[in-house]
Formats: structure tokens, sequence, C-alpha cells
């Protein structure tokens, strides 16, 4: 009997094995990401430029594009211990459920209190904001695991933590909001009438059900005005993937050890956090030639930066305060439906992930909620956990790759990353249940309101 025959439902590493260092696919990547731009002057952003909001380590690594491996500090280390490794999971029950010769894995990131795989970043953040001697973190959150798991990781480390969660999310989401409470964080649906760029952005918006753009905008401006306080954000920064890469080595010294080679990796995208960790490592063989593996990002079609927005530089916010960042945009004027359910909201995709998906070396599909949910629930009753909507946007995918190798008979081995769990999404899933869901895909015309936003570059 081969070793893949012998692999268990779920592949726990040893507490040993666990990676101890970050890896940086900047070092890898013969075209890198496009520097950071002073809004102003349109000049790359350098350290001193950027301390104002971040933290002085944080900025160190965001700028790194050459350092192939950061060492974890042990404080750090000590905490992923509560809840690393994470679990690689075999999806038997699934690929019977299909009929499907492919063989799917998936990595899965919500065994731990905040319920999904922010926590690596977000304790890691804290802890460099602690060292800084600050007195506490600022953030915003959308669907709410990052907000959880920073507050959860400032309480674990005695910081303050102030929460600007999108206005829509705020509401469908009470329970998420009490956890983060809960952890001693205080919570504001944006855009609020508590700073100047969301009373602004209120006066021209009315009614308007926030985004991403604008609490990111909300949560800036009260970093930069509030001593001894700095900004964090949870996805889209070189600094999230960095931390997030943990995901994607515990994935590979998993499958090595069993000898398993992924043909296709799907994540979800929506910032860039999980997909940027998840194929950090395999991403880097592909980079180096050593490997070749199929990448496939899926993000909602409600919200299609990668397949339909434009590479470009854009504002990283509403507000049009923080840096120009190029990535694939839709606009930082782009408010997503409010009938949009999950996560994935944001109007932009990571600078990294943006340079590698333009260079050809992976792919991005968009899906309708519904087909998501449909997923969702195949997914919960066959593999015993209620997935997160986001991270049900890869489910779909891989149930799609999974039947494409049961028409070709192709033995497709397929990875996938469970980012975490949607005990706090039962807003979204009683509409899906009671048939009152719908798709909304934004027109071309929707679409041209955001990128005539875009700033013009010299």
């Amino acid at each position: 009997m081969s070793n893949t025959e012998k692999i268990p439902y779920k592949i726990y590493l040893d507490e040993k094995e666990m990676p101890k260092q970050w890896y940086n696919v900047r070092a890898d990547m013969k075209n890198k990401p496009a520097p950071l731009l002073n809004p102003g002057t349109h000049q790359p952003m350098g350290f001193e430029d950027l301390r104002p909001v971040f933290c002085d380590e944080l900025i160190k690594q965001e700028l790194d594009n050459d350092t192939p491996y950061f060492d974890i500090p042990e404080e750090i280390l000590g905490f992923y211990k509560m809840y690393r490794p994470s679990p690689l999971v075999r999806a038997y029950c699934l690929e019977k459920k299909l009929g499907t010769p492919a063989k799917i894995y998936y990595k899965f990131e919500g065994n731990n209190t905040s319920g999904s795989h922010k926590l690596n970043s977000a304790i890691a953040q804290a802890y460099y904001a602690k060292k800084q001697g600050l007195k506490g973190v600022t953030t915003e959150t959308g669907a709410g695991q990052w907000g959880t798991a920073l507050s959860m990781a400032c309480a674990y480390l005695g910081l303050d933590c102030k929460v600007y969660m999108v206005k829509c999310s705020y509401e469908q989401k009470p329970f998420r909001r009490e956890v983060m409470r809960t952890y001693g964080a205080s919570v504001t649906p944006s855009p609020s009438m508590e700073t100047q760029v969301g009373r602004k952005i209120l006066a021209e918006h009315p009614g308007t059900t926030g985004s991403l753009g604008c609490a990111i905008s909300e949560a800036v401006e009260v970093a930069t005005t509030n001593e001894g306080y700095r900004y964090v954000l949870g996805s889209v920064l070189n600094q999230v993937l960095l931390h997030q890469s943990v995901i994607g080595l515990e994935s590979k010294i998993a499958m090595d050890k069993y000898g398993v080679k992924p043909d296709t990796i799907i994540g979800c995208a929506g910032g860039g956090s999980n997909l940027g960790g998840l194929i950090s490592p395999f991403m880097g063989e592909k980079l180096r030639g050593e490997a070749d593996y199929q990448i496939i990002a899926v993000e909602p079609a409600s919200c299609p930066s990668f397949t339909r927005g434009k590479f470009a530089y854009d504002f990283c916010d509403t507000g049009m305060v923080c840096p120009l960042a190029k990535m694939y945009t839709l606009g930082s004027g782009f408010i997503p439906s409010a009938n949009h359910a999950g996560g994935l909201r944001y109007h932009g995709m990571s600078t990294v992930l943006s340079q590698l998906y333009d260079d050809g070396l992976m792919e991005a599909r968009s899906v309708e909620q519904t087909k998501v949910f449909e997923a969702a629930e195949m997914f919960a009753r066959v593999e015993g956990i209620l997935p997160a909507p986001e991270s049900s946007h890869a489910i779909r995918v891989a149930i799609d790759e999974a039947l494409k190798c049961k028409e070709t008979g192709e033995e497709k081995t397929i990875l996938f990353g469970l980012t975490g769990t949607g005990y706090f999404d039962m807003y979204a899933y009683a509409a899906f249940n009671d048939g009152t869901m719908s798709d909304y895909i934004p027109t071309d015309e929707d679409l041209e309101k955001g990128f005539a936003g875009l700033p013009k570059m010299d």
C-alpha cells in the first residue's frame, strides 16, 4: 500500500514540525509588486513616510521584497501553539458524495476562538505594537473575522482595540460584534459620525451600508489623530501575506510527509490574506521552476476585482487618505451591494497577488452567492463543518473541479483553504434557506462609476 493510500482523515503535524519562519514570496518574484505611493506626490513611500500609520517592525516587513524568510518571534510561536498546527483534512466524504476520482484536501483554519485564519496575523501585528510600547491599535472589519481575531490578540497582550465595522455587517452579525466586545474592543458601525471622514461619506452618501474602504478611512484617521495608536490591517498588505504563510507552509509539510502533491490549489480572495498565505510556498516553487501548480483565486461575482477590475494605482480607502497601491481594483468608491452576504468586500486586491495574476501565474473565477451557499450546504452535510461564506467560494470551485474530474476520469489532487466557520453568519444561511437570497452582479455601468474615481497618474 502506498503512502497516499494510508492518509488519515486529518493530518496533524507534531509541534516540532511547525514552521519557525514566515516565507516571503516576494523574494522569489521576478516582477516585484509595485511600491506604495504618496497620494499627493505620487512618489514611492519609505519607512519614515509610513511611520505615522503603521508599527515600525511591520513597515520593515512591508517594504522588504528580498528577504525570503523571517524568524517568527518565540512569543508569537507560543501563542500559535494554542491552536496550531491546524489540521489538513482529506475530504473523503465529499469525494464519495461527488463520485469523483479526484482527491480533495482542505486546510482548516477555523479551529480557534476567533473562528478563522485571521488570528495568524492579528497576534503578530498586536505583538509588534506592544513591543513598540503603543497604547492600542485601530482597524476595520467587514464580515467580522478580522475584528474578532484582533480583539482576541489585543486582549491577550493588554492593548486597546478600536474596530470600525462595515455597517451592513454590524447590523447582520450582532453576535460577532459581541464577541469583539467581550474581548474588550470598541466596535463602531462605519461610516460613523465619530470621524471627519465618516461624516463626509455620510453627507455624500446618505443611508449608505458602508464598505471596507469607508471603514479603513475611519480607522486610519483615528490612529493618526490619537497619540500612542497605530493602524493595523487584516488583509491586502505584504506583511499580512507574510504572516499568513504559516497556512501554506504547514499544508506543504503535511502533504510532503505523505508524498502528496496538489495539482490544483484553490482559495477565496477578497483582499488576499488567506489565498496569499495558502499558496505562498507552492507559488515559490513555481517561481523558482521547481514545480508547477494550477492556482485559482475565487471571488464573489458582486465584488469582482480580479475578473472585472483594472490593474492600476488606486486609493486603498474610500476617504482617499491612504497610500496608493497598484492592484486589481474596482475603484475606491465602489460599494458592494448590501445583499452580498459574505466578506470578500474589498474593492481591491493584494499588490503581490495582483502582480502574480497579471504575470499569468494564477487564474481567477467569480461565483454567484446562491451557488456558493449551495456548495456550503453540501459541504456542511457531508463533512460536518458549517463553513464561512468566504471559505465557501473556494468550496464551490473545488466541487466544480472535482466534478470535471468525474467527467474526464482524471485523478487530480485538489487542495483548498477552509478559512473558518460560519456560525456567526446565520443571517446569510437563513436567507439562503428561506429562498430570499439573490445574486447581484454589477453592470459595466456600475463598475465604470468606480473606475472614474481612479487617480490620474503622471
